[in-house]
């Protein structure tokens, strides 16, 4: 199975430095790492605001996903990592702004620390090329 690594699409500075991708696709598989809303320079976006973090990642989320060749209704688990579990309702309505029809399985955990202390969030996503065909359980 051929693996593909997608540098080429705009990181924070730090993902050249220690050698990560933000994207991996294998197949027909997609892992996006733990997205912040870090832009290119290395700063921070969205303030104090967790709504705000969250709509700039799943931008973000989208951008890796058609690179990959994939799009937002592969999507098939989303995991969130909050710095206090009060952000979920900003989380969610962000989340819900793309994936409300998707609906993948997704997972919320409050973690003590992220990366930089002005992250509020940050989110995993993984899609399956072609899971929008496959029955829904609902």
């Amino acid at each position: 199975m051929e693996i593909l690594r997608r540098e080429n699409y705009p990181a924070a500075p730090f993902d050249a430095k220690v050698g990560l991708s933000p994207m991996v696709k294998i197949g027909n598989m997609v892992f996006i790492g733990a997205t912040s809303s870090t832009n290119v320079n290395g700063d921070v976006e969205g303030g104090g605001d967790p709504y705000r973090q969250a709509k700039l990642i799943f931008k973000k989320i989208n951008a890796l996903l058609k690179n990959s060749g994939a799009d937002i209704r592969n999507v098939v688990r989303v995991r969130f990592y909050v710095r206090d579990i009060a952000y979920r309702q900003g989380c969610l309505k962000a989340y819900a702004e793309w994936f409300k029809d998707v609906r993948p399985v997704i997972t919320m955990v409050e973690v003590k620390a992220l990366a930089r202390v002005d992250r509020l969030v940050e989110v995993e996503a993984e899609a399956f090329v072609g899971s929008y065909a496959t029955s829904r359980l609902t």
